[in-house]
C-alpha cells in the first residue's frame, strides 16, 4: 500500500501488524447435554468466526483451520441422561449426546458460523485421533515428571454405594468472594478449582443427601511446579493487547495459599493459631476478614483441617493447585494404565483443551493431508493460534492449559517454545453478556433465549452486527432486544435494528442509488475512471485501522470504524452527485469515487454479514478474489470480466441488498 505522502499513514504502514502464515481458530465446545442459547453462540462463536473469516480474506482460505465441537464426556452428560432415563427415555449416552451435537451444528450453521470441522470427542470420525491425542500428551506429561499419583478425598454416595463425579454433587464454593450460584465435587460454575473437603454443605445430586468423604487414587498435573514459567508468562502477556480483566483473573491464581476467616472468630481462631503451620496474618481494618497467607499449599491443607476440627469456618483463596487429570467414571476417554492404576479415565476438562488440536488433525486428515500437517498449525513459530473464550473459562485456558503443553517440551520447558513443540494460545477472552440486565443460564432462573427464539424477530445480520458492536471485550454488556423486553414502548429504539441499520438503511441506500445512476445515466454500464488519490489514501487509512484493530482484538471498535467509514460514502456521494449536476464526466468520477469506497466496505463487511455481503458481490458481477486483502485497495475494475463495458446486475425499484426481519416491515 502507498503512503499518499500522508505523514500519519506512512507511520502506520511501518508499524503495520505482522499476520501469520496460518492460522488455528477454536471456539470454546458446547456440553454434550444441552443446548445453545444465544450466548454460546453470538457472545462466543461469533467473535471465532469474525476472526476466522477475517483472517481467510487476509491470508488465503487454505492457511486458515477453524475448530470445535461437542464436549461429550463427563458427569454433566452422565447426570442428565439419568434424570431422562429416570422420565422414561429409553436411549444410550451416546445416543443423547449425539443428538444434542446434531442440533448444535445446526444452530451454528444458522448464524453462518464457518467451523471447518465441528467435531465431537465421543463420536463420529475425530474419535480415534481424540484417544491418541489424549494418550500422547499423557505419556509426554508423565515421560517429564509433572504427573503426580495423588489419594484424595472424593465425595461417595452411601446409599447409591458409589464415588460421585462432577455434577452428582452440588454446594457452594469455598472461595472468598465468588459469585457463583453453584459449586459442584471440585470446581464452581465460574471455573474455580478445590478440594473436595472445601466445598460448603455439599449434596448428592443421586440421593439428596450429604455424601462422605473416601480416598482414592487419581493422576494430577503438578501446576504448582509451574509457577515460575506462567508468573514470566503472564509478564509477557502484560506488554501485549490482552484484556485487563483477564490477566487480573489469572494473577490472582499465582498468589500464594490463603485462608480468609471472619473478624468475630477471631478469639476462636488465637486459641489453635500456634498449631497451625507456619503463616503471615494480614489484616485491614476496612475488611471483614483477616488472612493468612502460606508459603506452601500443603501447608494450607493442614489448616484448613485443622480449623475445620475446631469449628473455625472459613474460605480459601484463589492460587494454583494440582490439577486432577483422571476420574473413576465409565463414560470418558481411558487413560494408560501405569504405576497399578487402571480402568482411570481423563477427566473432562483438560481432555476438552486438547480436543481442538483433535479436531484439527481430524479436519486435515479429511483433506487427505500428511498426518503431521497438524504441527504447521499448532507448533510452527510462523503459526498462531487463536482461542475465543468466555471469562469462567479463562483458568483452564490460560495457567492449566499453558502450563500443559510447556510441559510436554523435551528437557527444561521454556517460553521461547523450541520449533515443533505446541505453542502458546492467544486468548480472546469475552466478558459474559447480559440478558435485560441480568444474568442468565440455561441452569438458572432466567433463561437466555435460544437462536431459534431470536430468529423469530431478528435477522442473523442484524444480531451479528449487535453483537460485534457490544464491548464484552471489557464489560459485561447486556443484551437488551426489545422483541424480549415486556416493558418496552413502542416508541422505544430497539439497539438490535439500530446496529442492523448501518446496512438495511444506510449502505443499502447508497448502493441502490450507484446501480439506479448508472442504470439511468449510463445504459447500466459504469463509467471506467481512475479513483481520486484523496479517496485511495482515505481508504488505505481506514484499512489500516480496521487491521490493526482486528489483530488487537478490539472488535467494538472495528465497527465503530465500519460505521464512520460507510456513512461517510453516504455523505460523500450524496453532496458530489449534487455538484456534478448534469455533467456526466464529474458524475463519472463520483461513481468511479464511491463505488470504490464501497467496494473496500464490502472486503472489510465480508467477515460481519458474509452471506449477504457475498449476494451482494453476484449482483456486482465480481470474481471471488475480490475479497483478499492482498488486492484491498485496487479498485473494482480489476475484478470484472471487461472494465470497459461493466455491467452489474440490473436491480428494480426498491431492491434491497440487506433485508429486514418481515415482522419489523409493519413498522417501516
Amino acid at each position: 500500500m502507498k503512503d499518499y505522502g500522508d505523514e500519519r499513514l506512512k507511520r502506520m504502514l511501518e508499524h503495520r501488524p505482522v499476520a501469520p502464515k496460518r492460522a488455528v481458530i477454536t471456539g470454546g465446545m458446547p456440553y454434550g447435554n444441552k443446548d445453545l442459547h444465544y450466548g454460546h453462540v453470538l457472545g462466543m462463536f461469533l467473535y471465532a468466526d469474525f476472526m476466522a473469516r477475517f483472517l481467510r480474506d487476509r491470508i488465503g482460505k487454505e492457511n486458515v483451520v477453524f475448530v470445535s465441537g461437542t464436549d461429550c464426556y463427563g458427569s454433566p452428560a452422565i447426570e442428565t441422561h439419568r434424570k431422562r432415563a429416570e422420565a422414561g427415555k429409553k436411549e444410550t449416552i451416546q445416543d443423547m449426546v449425539e443428538e444434542y451435537h446434531i442440533r448444535q451444528e445446526k444452530d451454528l450453521e444458522k448464524f453462518e458460523i464457518s467451523l471447518n470441522f465441528f467435531g465431537a470427542s465421543a463420536i463420529g470420525e475425530a474419535v480415534p485421533f481424540h484417544n491418541q491425542v489424549s494418550e500422547e500428551i499423557f505419556n509426554k506429561l508423565y515421560d517429564n515428571g509433572y504427573l503426580k499419583k495423588m489419594s484424595t478425598l472424593q465425595f461417595y454416595d452411601e446409599e447409591h454405594k458409589q464415588f460421585l463425579n462432577g455434577r452428582q454433587v452440588i454446594g457452594k464454593c469455598p472461595y472468598e468472594n465468588c459469585g457463583s450460584e453453584k459449586g459442584y465435587a471440585d470446581e464452581c460454575d465460574l471455573g474455580h478449582q478445590y478440594q473436595p473437603s472445601e466445598l460448603i454443605d455439599p449434596v448428592s445430586t443421586l440421593s439428596g443427601k450429604k455424601p462422605i468423604l473416601k480416598e482414592i487414587a487419581n493422576w494430577y498435573f503438578d501446576l504448582p511446579r509451574c509457577l515460575p514459567l506462567l508468573e514470566e508468562w503472564v509478564a509477557r502477556l502484560e506488554k501485549t493487547e490482552a484484556r485487563p480483566f483477564f490477566l487480573k483473573e489469572i494473577k490472582e491464581f499465582l498468589k500464594k495459599p490463603e485462608i480468609y476467616i471472619k473478624k468475630d472468630q477471631m478469639d476462636a481462631f488465637e486459641d489453635v493459631r500456634y498449631l497451625l503451620p507456619t503463616f503471615e496474618l494480614r489484616e485491614e481494618k476496612s475488611k471483614a476478614s483477616f488472612v493468612l497467607v502460606f508459603e506452601k499449599l500443603e501447608d494450607r491443607e493442614i489448616a484448613c483441617e485443622m480449623l475445620s476440627e475446631n469449628g473455625i469456618r472459613y474460605r480459601t483463596g484463589k492460587t494454583l493447585t494440582p490439577s486432577r487429570l483422571s476420574g473413576n467414571i465409565d463414560w470418558g476417554v481411558k487413560v494408560p494404565d501405569k504405576d497399578g492404576l487402571k480402568d482411570l479415565t481423563f477427566y473432562v476438562w483438560p481432555e476438552s483443551l486438547w480436543a481442538p488440536i483433535s479436531f484439527t488433525k481430524t479436519y486435515l486428515n479429511k483433506l487427505g493431508k500428511d498426518e503431521n500437517e497438524w504441527k504447521k498449525y499448532w507448533c510452527d513459530s510462523d503459526a498462531y493460534i487463536y482461542q475465543i473464550l468466555g471469562e469462567d473459562n479463562a483458568y483452564f485456558y490460560g495457567p492449566v492449559q499453558h502450563a500443559m503443553w510447556l510441559c510436554t517440551q523435551d528437557g527444561e520447558p521454556t517460553l521461547d517454545v523450541p520449533e515443533g513443540n505446541l505453542k502458546m494460545s492467544h486468548l480472546i477472552v469475552n466478558k459474559h453478556s447480559m440478558f435485560m440486565g441480568n444474568k442468565a443460564s440455561s441452569s438458572g432462573a432466567i433463561k437466555p433465549p435460544k437462536p431459534d427464539e431470536l430468529l423469530e424477530h431478528y435477522t442473523v445480520e442484524q444480531l451479528r452486527m449487535h453483537f460485534l458492536g457490544l464491548s464484552i471485550g471489557n464489560t459485561s454488556s447486556s443484551f437488551t432486544p426489545k422483541a424480549f423486553d415486556p416493558d418496552a414502548k413502542e416508541s422505544d429504539i430497539d439497539p438490535v435494528t439500530k446496529d442492523g441499520n448501518l446496512l438495511t438503511n444506510v449502505y443499502n441506500r447508497v448502493l441502490r442509488t450507484l446501480f439506479y445512476t448508472w442504470q439511468s445515466r449510463f445504459d447500466g454500464v459504469v463509467p471506467n475512471r481512475d479513483v481520486s488519490e484523496e479517496i485511495l489514501k482515505n481508504c488505505t487509512m481506514t484499512i489500516l485501522k480496521i487491521e490493526k484493530l482486528m489483530f488487537d482484538n478490539k472488535f467494538h471498535m472495528v465497527m465503530y470504524e465500519l460505521d464512520s467509514f460507510i456513512r461517510n460514502i453516504n455523505k460523500h456521494f450524496v453532496a458530489n452527485e449534487k455538484a456534478a449536476g448534469d455533467d456526466n464526466e464529474k458524475l463519472a468520477q463520483v461513481i468511479a469515487d464511491t463505488l470504490h469506497m464501497v467496494k473496500v466496505a464490502m472486503v472489510l463487511l465480508h467477515p460481519v454479514s458474509p452471506k449477504n455481503i457475498e449476494a451482494l458481490a453476484s449482483d456486482l458481477k465480481v470474481s471471488e478474489d475480490i475479497f483478499s486483502w492482498d488486492t484491498i485497495n485496487e479498485p473494482i475494475y480489476n475484478f470484472v470480466e471487461d472494465k470497459d463495458n461493466y455491467r452489474p446486475k440490473f436491480i428494480e425499484a426498491k431492491y434491497d441488498f440487506f433485508k429486514k426481519h418481515p415482522s419489523q416491515l409493519q413498522f417501516d
